[in-house]
């Protein structure tokens, strides 16, 4: 587990819900019943209502769970959070949320501390255990610590081998934050890169259990996620220790994997969050 600043514990794994399946409350039971406890999804993904009936159904303790949500860059602004934070607890149909970010910095940095406005008083009111953001580099965390009251518990970002953010990775975790990673099997990119699959074969497993090792040993929480209920638990149970040069050999490979998204450069046309 991994202790927040202000002792709320999270797995040192977790279950991703983006495009989950067409079936995201089977797939999403069939995760919680494999063993997976921290549940992310956001309101852009469209499975909100999916996590919430996976945990109402799936016979486990709502707060032996960690259900992650978070607000959509074009739900930024304090107002706007507010307002966005009552529609996925709608769509949770929960009380609480356990860890609750903003999903995407904005172009302008009075916004971003205007939402982290919005995010303090959530926590402060009780309705969220702990805040913190997505996809928020060095330059975007620095511009939130100026002002904050409540310093981010959690950043989550794209991170595998191939693409590791190192500059944020560092700032973040010296600064106390806990590091999440999306997309840490890069979204099958990586599958025929010729130093992982070496690794695999050397180790007797596979690339994706290399690659959430490398994740881990990094000291961050990886977020993998999969329809199949083989490849959950795969994923769940993967034990595997990299050596320091095994590490050093991820580390020192050219960019590749990469999902093309950077967080200052959002889309003409945003995506539009699902009812």
């Amino acid at each position: 587990m991994k202790r927040l600043r202000n002792g709320l514990e999270l797995p040192e794994i977790g279950f991703g819900t983006y495009k989950a399946g067409a079936n995201d409350t089977e797939v999403v039971t069939e995760a919680i019943h494999a063993g997976y406890r921290l549940i992310d999804t956001a309101s852009v993904y469209g499975t909100e209502r999916a996590v919430g009936k996976a945990v109402r159904a799936c016979g486990i303790s709502r707060d032996a769970l960690v259900i992650t949500t978070k607000a959509w860059r074009t739900e930024l602004g304090y107002d706007q959070v507010m307002r966005a934070f009552e529609r996925s607890l709608g769509r949770l149909d929960m009380d609480y949320i356990d860890l609750y970010l903003l999903h995407w910095p904005a172009r302008d940095d009075d916004v971003d501390r205007d939402s982290w406005r919005a995010m303090e008083r959530l926590y402060d009111e009780g309705v969220v255990n702990a805040i913190g953001v997505s996809n928020y580099l060095t330059h975007h965390l620095q511009n939130i610590l100026a002002v904050c009251n409540v310093l981010p518990m959690v950043d989550q970002i794209e991170f595998h081998p191939g693409y590791l953010q190192q500059d944020t990775v560092e700032f973040a975790l010296n600064n106390g934050i806990c590091m999440e990673a999306w997309s840490p099997l890069g979204r099958q990119r990586l599958n025929e890169e010729p130093q992982l699959l070496a690794l695999a074969a050397s180790h007797g497993t596979t690339v994706q259990a290399i690659c959430l090792a490398f994740v881990r040993q990094s000291g961050l929480i990886p977020l993998p996620k999969s329809s199949s209920a083989e490849r959950m638990r795969e994923n769940l149970k993967s034990d595997i220790t990299l050596t320091s040069e095994e590490m050093d050999i991820i580390r020192g490979m050219l960019q590749c994997g990469w999902s093309g998204e950077h967080p200052d450069v959002a889309p003409d046309k945003d995506v539009k969050v699902p009812d």
